[in-house]
């Protein structure tokens, strides 16, 4: 890890994730694999000036298919790690603001 700015890769945005920024003020990105809570929690507070109030990371696994005629297992995308970030209610990340 050289600098904070490696920490975090890119904001996931899907249905589930627009539903966490509506109601439950979390916002979720991609993180390097070799992130930690603290080192996310720092990385979002200096770059967004916010306030974290909680940090999940989670690893998510691959995505393996099979193949029909060699019934070969086959990695279709990589697994990545991803950070659920908690911010008090009155604080923002305007990244996601419109989406």
């Amino acid at each position: 890890m050289s600098t904070i700015y490696d920490v975090l890769r890119r904001p996931l945005v899907t249905e589930k994730s627009n539903y966490q920024v509506g109601k439950l003020h979390q916002y979720v990105f991609e993180v390097s694999s070799d992130a930690t809570r603290i080192l996310v929690k720092d990385a979002v507070e200096e770059l967004f000036k916010v306030t974290v109030l909680r940090v999940n990371v989670i690893n998510v696994p691959a995505k393996r298919s099979r193949r029909a005629r060699s019934r070969r297992l086959v990695v279709t995308r990589p697994g990545f790690k991803k950070a659920i970030i908690t911010l008090s209610p009155e604080d923002t990340i305007p990244l996601f603001e419109g989406v």
